[in-house]
């Protein structure tokens, strides 16, 4: 296990860590708290293991056995994404490559099309732009018009609105997302390039992009919107970003479309949505990092 791996894991256990409230694992308030969440001690405690090696951990300085990382994932009450993230950065799992020119088949560039309704774009790991439909353009406009470093989901809704749609909560998901999917791998190059350009657009959420906690993405419903994010059956390193609207039932978008698939909707996206309105703050089950100030004291 590398330095940068280290680094990265711990700065992904203090995140969630400060996620957990006192009250989440049966723990008093303790009175004031110089920092948001659970302390440090308390993990240990919790976990089993001593203050000292677990503060190590935190800075990056030790490596330890997948049975006490084990051991805090429970603690920390991290979901299935952020476990597995955990293992992949201690090297106990292989984590996910992140895949490198990626391409699209013409089957899901047909089921794309077929989507006259429904807002869709073909994205990687990475949630670089590969593919849209006209419905997206019609909404988003066309990642042909923009600079290829800029062709990507996260930088489109970071800086581009639509009428009478908070894309903020979808914003937050995505990025949960894209941090599960890309950081296990701390010096790639894209990845970091993404990160830069959202520092750099939208300074004032520093907080979210410097946040080390990581998500599935689930259904979003904003503005009267949902989103979902999709897997083409036989596609790997893709996914289908759909828009849908719930004032109106859209035509059907063909999932069986000339043999392509969707892996996570069991139908057309519209159906499985209709089942799953989890609110404009569905993300995954680990907070994501909001800019709580640290008091001082």
């Amino acid at each position: 296990m590398d330095d940068a791996l280290r680094r990265e894991l711990g700065a992904h256990l203090r995140a969630a860590r400060e996620q957990v409230r006192p009250e989440d694992v049966g723990l008093g308030g303790g009175g004031r708290r110089r920092t948001p969440g659970l302390r440090r001690e308390e993990v240990a405690a919790l976990a089993g293991v001593s203050v000292a090696w677990y503060t190590w951990l935190e800075q990056g300085r030790v490596s330890t056995t997948r049975q006490v990382l084990d051991a805090v994932c429970r603690v920390l009450a991290m979901d299935q994404a952020a476990h597995r993230h955990t293992l992949a950065l201690a090297g106990f799992t292989p984590p996910t490559p992140l895949a490198r020119d990626t391409t699209i088949g013409e089957p899901t560039r047909a089921l794309l099309s077929s989507w006259a309704d429904v807002p869709a774009a073909a994205v990687d790991t990475r949630f670089d732009i590969m593919a849209t439909n006209a419905a997206y353009r019609g909404v988003w406009g066309d990642p042909a018009d923009a600079p290829a470093e800029r062709r990507n989901v996260l930088i489109t809704f970071a800086t581009r609105s639509a009428p009478s749609l908070d894309v903020g909560p979808v914003l937050r998901g995505l990025y949960q997302q894209f941090r599960a999917n890309t950081a296990h791998a701390p010096d790639d190059p894209r990845a970091a390039a993404i990160v830069g350009l959202l520092l750099r657009e939208r300074p004032e959420l520093t907080h979210w992009w410097q946040c080390r906690s990581v998500g599935e993405f689930v259904p979003v419903t904003t503005g009267g919107h949902t989103f979902c994010l999709l897997r083409p059956v036989g596609e790997d390193g893709t996914y289908l970003l759909t828009q849908v609207s719930l004032l109106r039932r859209p035509a059907e978008p063909g999932v069986g479309h000339r043999g392509a698939g969707v892996r996570g909707a069991p139908s057309p996206p519209h159906a499985a949505l209709a089942e799953d309105r989890r609110g404009e703050e569905a993300v995954s089950g680990i907070a994501i990092c909001d800019g709580r100030s640290r008091q001082q004291g």
